[in-house]
Order: structure tokens, then sequence, then C-alpha cells
């Protein structure tokens, strides 16, 4: 009995750690964080995007029934930056200083360390949050408009799979840094850990949108539109997080924790359009 307490007891502080790691949300929680917690934390990462998501989607259809749509997706847009700290724009903006510099892969992982903003991180920042707020706008103004999809479930399952293949490229590519870094701390994840994380990014898809769709867990199940819906998430998440992954891996000889930020980023823009896609055409 006080074994299975101790081994819920870790599993619960690996939830926690999580959602410290990638939120801003007040878990007055103190957490040693040792590397056998950041490994057990990667399972929990999809719940945490998860988390994020149903805000952002009460957030929009709140912002939405007070405020024009430009407006609306300048707020939206500004919490989904703050629930994570800016924590994934600055390992993007580090990424592309390093990489973008085109110079010696040693030399860019200096960059990438450097505290200061680049020119090319600035410019790829800038570009980036562009497409998401025109993105976020257009869902807005889709759903004040009365459209059948606008603001949906589909939107919080964007960061769900955007964690999950962090995830996947924690284990996936080696870590580039000879010396340790915040990053190093994820190399003992296993394949066990990804594919945990995956059931748990299939079972938050599943209960969301069991909740939207008005189903049963069950009838949910039966519904083609679901199984849809998870197939082309991953498809989308594994190929396009696949094909940044991989160049970011030519480039730099492995992965860091500013990728992994760099890659959460780009797959929730990547996703984002999936989802203003299947809107336009009334899924």
């Amino acid at each position: 009995m006080r074994n299975a307490r101790v081994v819920v007891l870790d599993w619960l502080r690996a939830c926690l750690a999580a959602f410290q790691f990638l939120t801003r949300l007040p878990i007055p929680v103190q957490i040693e964080y040792t590397e056998r917690v950041f490994r057990r934390s990667v399972v929990f990462y999809p719940l945490a995007g998860c988390v994020i998501g149903l805000l952002l989607l009460l957030a929009g259809k709140g912002l939405g029934l007070i405020l024009p749509p430009m407006p609306a997706a300048v707020l939206l847009l500004g919490l989904w930056i703050v629930l994570t700290g800016g924590l994934h724009l600055d390992g993007l903006m580090d990424t592309a200083d390093g990489i973008l510099s085109h110079r010696p892969r040693e030399m860019m992982l200096e960059i990438m360390k450097d505290s200061r903003v680049g020119a090319m991180g600035v410019i790829v920042c800038v570009l980036h949050v562009l497409l998401k707020f025109a993105i976020l706008y257009s869902l807005l103004d889709l759903h004040i408009a009365g459209h059948e999809g606008g603001v949906s479930f589909l939107l919080v399952l964007v960061p769900v799979w955007s964690r999950w293949f962090m995830v996947m490229a924690i284990y996936g590519w080696p870590y580039a840094r000879k010396e340790s870094g915040l990053g190093s701390l994820f190399r003992s994840v296993r394949k066990p850990h990804v594919s945990c994380s995956f059931l748990v990014a299939l079972l938050t898809t599943t209960i969301t949108a069991s909740l939207a769709l008005g189903k049963g867990s069950y009838a949910v199940l039966a519904d083609p539109r679901v199984w849809i819906i998870v197939c082309g998430y991953m498809l989308v998440t594994v190929i396009a997080g696949w094909i940044f992954a991989a160049y970011m891996n030519s480039k730099l000889g492995g992965l860091t924790g500013d990728t992994y930020g760099a890659l959460n980023e780009l797959l929730e823009t990547v996703l984002l359009v999936g989802v203003l896609l299947i809107t336009l055409t009334q899924f």
C-alpha cells in the first residue's frame, strides 16, 4: 500500500511539473526538478496542452460575444502567449537566430545560447505571430458571424498534438549540445514515455470530441468524424513535425531545448491552418 502511494505521488509530481514547466498557471507546489521528474513529466505534455486549449476555447467564445473579431483575436493571442510565458516563442527566436545565421554548427549553437535576440529571430517571430493572429481573426470572424465552425473544439486539440510531438522529438533525435543544458534533462526519455504521451493525447482528444459532439464516450468512438479528426491531427503533426525536426537536426547535429519550443510553435501554426481549412469547408 505504501509503495502504491509513493508511485502515485511520483506520477502526480511529474504531472504538476509538466504544468509548471509548460504553462504559467498558478500551481503553488514546490517540486524538485530532477532528471526523473523531467523524464516522467513528458507523459503529461498533451494534458497540459489540452488545458491550454480549453482556456483558449472558453476565452475565444467569451471574447466573441463582447468584442469585434480583430480586438478579440489580439486578446486571444495575447492570452495564448501569457499562458506559456512566451517560453516557446523564445525558443523559436533563438532557433531562427542560430539556424538562419548560416554559420558553422558550433557557432549556430553559440548564437542560440546568447540571451540577446537578433534580426532573424525578430523577423521570424513577427511573421509567426502575425500568421497566428490572422488565423485566430478568421476563426473569430466566422464564429461571430454564426458559422457552424468558427471557434470550435478543434482549437483545443492544437496545443495537445503540438506538445505531443515535442515528446517525440526529444526521443527521436539526439541532443545537440555536448555540455549540459535544460534540454539535457530529457535525455533519458524512452519509447514507453512517448507511447504513454501518445495515449494521453488520444484520450484527451476523444474526451474533448465526446463533450463537443454531445455523445457518450462509447458513442463517440463509433462516429467516423472523430477518427477522421484524430488521424488528421496525428498525420499532419507527424509529417510536419518530422520535416521541421529533420531540418533542424541537419543544421545542428541534433536538437536542443530551444528547438523543442520552436517545433511546438511551428506545429501550432500548421495545425491552426488545418483548423481554418476544416472550418471553411464546413467539416
